[in-house]
């Protein structure tokens, strides 16, 4: 019968050899391969799974296992696969040059040496093992497999000059940090990778490049070790890095396994260093170019070895055993890992001469083996392991201490920093509970300390991508410079726009505003994405107004406001018979089409709003008319000026011409004993519209109601009445009241002063207060005589209030004729404008007893007559 196949399948990366394995492995009855990382033993592990079922499959980590009672496939950490094979048809290994590691070298060549499969063994890696692989296994049957893409040196490069698709590589953690920032400033973040994140952690930013987020991941020489990236160019920020004795140049083929990431199956890619990032910039020389191109290196001709079977009848043989040289020429021992050191400083403490018996020997060395998850050190690290050892001596540690121990880690609050801190003290706990005799209720507490890893793990990604990934700028930098109508944009319900997920701006009204979260250099990048979208989304805008019969349009002081924000603005509010609109500039940037659409809907709109002014534009067309005389004309200039309203003084009532007032009675204005007004004007829509249009800017009663509280201003359409305002034509018909009760309801005493009693019922009716009718029929003249009670003994009814008319002599008393039945108009004086001087002397009586018209006078240079002759003449 012959002997079990051993094959070496090597070569450089990109080359499928653990995709070969995995075929291989499932076409047996029961395999293993280990890895050199829980990550890639994770990944795989997913993968077979899908081929096989979970059922079929398990996975063995130092922190985590899951092994079903049927599992027949094992996906391990080199650490935690079985030393001879565990008798599966098939095993293999990966990353077998790692067995010139100084750290885990000892373990590879021990699995190189003795874990072999029932039926086929595979040994995968890079060809600088195959001449000791030759020496050590003479019989295994040397498979060279090339790349399936071309590798080539793609020279220095900045930050900003990366392309996408890149990978940073950096040797210490403040570096990766460093550079991961600037790239969230310059290209929107990236994605860190590094050896101390936990997988879960690691597995999460690596989707966060993989899925296209971030076109960058930042890492260190951990993404070498098989992970499948999606990368085009590898970028070294560092050539040298501490490999835990000294400060070392990478050899060459350290260089080629992670410059190796870039160009996956048959994408060529490239790799180079960075400069400008603050430090002493790193080049490669010729030689090293040459090597990674070519993948011509140094083959290896050492192996670490340390004894895999030592012996444990005491800590002193055990120590002996582990330091042992090795009989092979090409093995080397070991240099000194964590576990032997810590093993030796507590093979000298007093409680380990208590130690005693294989047993005992062989559960300290299992704690002594603990990984250093938290990279302590060798001190720290042995105070960790004693406190351990003195819980075990006495059998299993207690399941209450350890879920203590595990809750006070669970906590999510902290930096970048502590939750890393926390995870690597979960994964020395996840390890102990995984351990089949130290911990009661293991599986219990294997799940609560897999639980935390994974919360803790799940914040970890949160900051980091919190710090370095800004998501809008990467979305934009994917996005730029594509055809605009391929931008992913979307406009949300509140005006924010969005590209994919991510918020630029927002639309107010029509313009649009950045977003003022946004940093200083963001701003223009954020602009150029609004601006190439807007004219889709504005023409959307407007589209869905029209349809809407533009609901939440308003006009509001000559200016047509939509969601707080003007979109256009009445260039002469007063001809409110044809609007003319000036757009705002946002509306510039609609297409032509849908541009001209809208603000017909706009001007169709606001036509309607303002036809409660069909009396204000009755005036103008009145002042414009042929049949007014140059009197009329001016006084409705005067009436246009007040919007509707003007005192009499104002109007220059005592040069009109008794025969102008038919004409202005029929354009619809009334002459008051105080005021000259329009009443079609006092209505609450015509007020209401004239506010809106921006033609009268004074505060206004939306009901126009007859008498308010007064106010300051002094609202459109009122007059004051003490601590009261009466709308003017109210007022009107109560002075109109009171000089029909002077003229036919006097004491039969002679004289405008004669007193006379009035019914104050109408203007009570109205809301008015005795204070406030006294004051308003005292600025019309009237005064107010108080009633006296009967004398003492005196019978019948007491003397009422009584008034009398006692006018102004500047006001003259002509302004009231109009309200007395068949009363004659009062003689007019001789005197110029309101306020003026008298000029020329007074008129006589023409033939027929009526007075005849003033002559003309000069008016006052300020008088709105005066405007008028200057147009006239």
């Amino acid at each position: 019968m012959s002997a079990p196949a051993i094959k070496a399948v090597l070569g450089p990366t990109n080359t499928g050899k653990t995709h070969l394995a995995i075929e291989r492995m499932c076409g047996h009855s029961s395999g293993a391969i280990g890895f050199p990382l829980r990550l890639l033993a994770r990944e795989v592990y997913d993968r077979v799974v899908a081929i096989k079922g979970e059922k079929a499959v398990a996975l063995i980590t130092g922190e985590e296992r899951i092994e079903p009672p049927d599992a027949r496939y094992f996906l391990c950490t080199a650490e935690a696969m079985p030393h001879d094979g565990g008798g599966h048809a098939f095993v293999a290994l990966d990353e077998v040059q790692l067995a010139a590691d100084r750290e885990r070298g000892h373990v590879f060549t021990d699995r190189l040496l003795n874990a072999r499969g029932r039926e086929e063994t595979m040994l995968l890696g890079s060809s600088t093992a195959a001449p000791v692989i030759k020496s050590l296994i003479p019989h295994a049957e040397l498979i060279e497999r090339p790349r399936f893409s071309t590798l080539t040196h793609g020279g220095a490069k900045k930050l900003s000059r990366l392309p996408k698709r890149s990978a940073v590589v950096a040797f210490s953690s403040d570096q990766v940090y460093a550079i991961a920032e600037m790239l969230r400033r310059h290209r929107g973040g990236a994605a860190v990778v590094m050896g101390a994140l936990s997988p879960e952690t690691r597995n999460r930013q690596v989707e966060l490049f993989q899925n296209g987020e971030v076109d960058y991941i930042v890492a260190t020489d951990a993404i070498g070790m098989g992970l499948n990236l999606d990368v085009t160019h590898v970028a070294f920020a560092s050539l040298a890095k501490f490999d835990g004795v000294k400060r070392r140049r990478l050899t060459p083929a350290e260089m080629a396994q992670i410059a190796g990431r870039a160009g996956r199956h048959h994408r060529d890619g490239s790799f180079g260093t960075l400069t400008g990032t603050g430090g002493h910039d790193a080049e490669f020389t010729d030689e090293e170019i040459y090597a990674i191109e070519e993948h011509r290196f140094q083959p290896l001709t050492k192996l670490y070895w340390r004894e895999a079977e030592p012996r444990f009848d005491s800590l002193s043989v055990l120590i002996e055993d582990l330091c042992a040289r090795p009989d092979e020429r090409e093995l080397a021992p070991a240099p000194e890992a964590i576990d032997l050191a810590v093993l030796r400083k507590l093979a000298d403490q007093p409680f380990a001469r208590m130690i005693r018996g294989p047993a005992n020997v062989r559960r300290f060395w299992e704690v002594c083996s603990l990984p250093d998850f938290r990279a302590s050190g060798v001190e720290t690290h042995a105070r960790f392991v004693t406190r351990l050892w003195q819980d075990l001596r006495e059998g299993y540690i207690g399941a209450d201490f350890v879920a203590a121990r595990i809750a006070e880690l669970d906590t999510v609050r902290g930096d970048i920093a502590v939750l890393q801190g926390r995870i690597a003290a979960i994964r020395s706990w996840a390890y102990i509970c995984q351990r089949p005799d130290w911990v009661l209720a293991r599986d219990e507490m294997a799940a609560r300390a897999r639980a935390v890893e994974a919360r803790l793990s799940d914040a970890l990604h949160m900051r980091l991508t919190e710090r370095f990934v800004n998501r809008r700028t990467s979305v934009l930098m994917k996005h730029l410079g594509n055809d605009p109508a391929l931008l992913p944009i979307s406009l949300e319900d509140d005006g924010t726009l969005l590209v994919e997920d991510q918020p630029i701006g927002k639309l107010e009204g029509f313009r649009f505003a950045i977003d003022p979260q946004a940093a200083v250099g963001d701003r223009k990048m954020l602009l150029s994405a609004g601006e190439k979208a807007l004219p889709r989304i504005l023409a959307t805008q407007a589209e869905r107004l029209r349809e809407n019969k533009l609901e939440g349009v308003t006009l509001e002081n000559g200016r047509v406001m939509w969601a707080g924000q003007e979109i256009a603005r009445l260039e002469h509010p007063v001809d409110p018979a044809e609007p003319r609109l000036k757009p705002a500039r946002e509306l510039d940037r609609l297409p032509d089409g849908a541009r001209e659409a809208f603000l017909a809907a706009i001007e169709a709109t606001v036509t309607e709003w303002l036809a409660p002014l069909e009396p204000l534009r009755k005036l103008q067309l009145a002042s414009k008319s042929e049949d007014a005389t140059s009197w009329a004309r001016a006084l409705l200039l005067n009436l246009l000026d007040g919007h509707g309203i003007a005192t009499r003084e104002q109007a220059g009532i005592e040069n009109l011409p008794k025969e102008a007032r038919p004409f202005l009675r029929r354009v619809g204005v009334t002459f008051g004993a105080l005021d000259i007004f329009a009443p079609a004007l006092l209505k609450p829509a015509p007020r209401l519209a004239m506010k809106q249009a921006g033609i009268d800017d004074r505060p206004i009663d939306e009901a126009m109601r007859s008498v308010i509280p007064a106010t300051k201003p002094l609202p459109a359409g009122y007059r004051p009445a003490g601590e009261q305002l009466v709308r003017v034509d109210i007022a009107e018909k109560l002075f109109k009241q009171a000089h029909e009760a002077r003229a036919g309801k006097g004491d039969g005493k002679k004289g405008r002063g004669a007193p006379f009693v009035l019914d104050l019922s109408l203007a009570v009716s109205t809301g008015l207060t005795p204070d406030s009718i006294k004051r308003l029929l005292g600025a019309a003249g009237f005064r107010m005589i108080d009633g006296k009670p009967l004398a003492e003994g005196a019978f019948g009814p007491a003397l009422p209030d009584r008034w009398r008319w006692l006018p102004s002599r500047k006001g003259g008393d002509d302004r009231h004729q109009q309200h007395r039945p068949g009363g004659k108009a009062h003689q007019h004086k001789g005197r110029g404008k309101p306020g003026g001087k008298q000029a020329g002397k007074g008129r006589g009586p023409r033939q027929g007893g009526q007075n005849a018209p003033a002559k003309p006078r000069e008016p006052r240079p300020e008088n709105a007559f005066a405007a008028l002759k200057d147009m006239l003449s």
